[in-house]
């Protein structure tokens, strides 16, 4: 028998689970997150999508084309699903919320983005929308404070 003058958790349950974070502690690592996840979607951008373009390997006829389109279809998703993660995020920080929540609309019309890489049907137009949304997810980290950094995830992490 446990002696309720002992346990705290005997008496009240709820005492034995752990105390929520502060608010501070959550805005903190809300900005943690965001840097990470956009971090991630920025670093698969660059090194599957917008280098291979721009060295022409998605180009009819172009050495490991396919392969270069099935990876840019894997990153532009994977780049989707952590834009989607970072604006998350950012609603944990007011100052990051604020400066995210105008490129949601962006975020939201890449949505298809990695089927057109898949197919091969994406052009210059959805590249360089790609990378204004990038662009702004950056400067809307720098001005709230969370600078992002690229971080290029591993080819495992792109198919999940």
């Amino acid at each position: 028998m446990v002696n309720p003058a002992l346990d705290p958790a005997a008496v009240d349950p709820a005492a034995a689970e752990p105390s929520p974070s502060t608010s501070a502690e959550k805005q903190r690592f809300a900005k943690t997150r965001f840097v990470a996840n956009a971090g991630l979607a920025a670093g698969a951008t660059y090194q599957w999508i917008v280098k291979p373009y721009r060295e022409g390997k998605f180009k009819k006829g172009a050495k490991g084309r396919t392969f270069a389109l099935i990876k840019a279809g894997l990153a532009g998703a994977f780049a989707y699903n952590r834009l989607k993660a970072a604006v998350d995020n950012a609603k944990g920080d007011p100052l990051l919320s604020k400066a995210v929540v105008p490129l949601t609309a962006g975020i939201e019309s890449l949505k298809g983005l990695g089927s057109k890489l898949r197919k091969g049907n994406a052009n210059d137009a959805d590249l360089s929308s790609l990378q204004d949304v990038i662009t702004g997810v950056k400067s809307a980290g720098q001005s709230a404070g969370a600078p992002v950094t690229d971080r290029v995830p591993s080819l495992s992490q792109l198919g999940g």
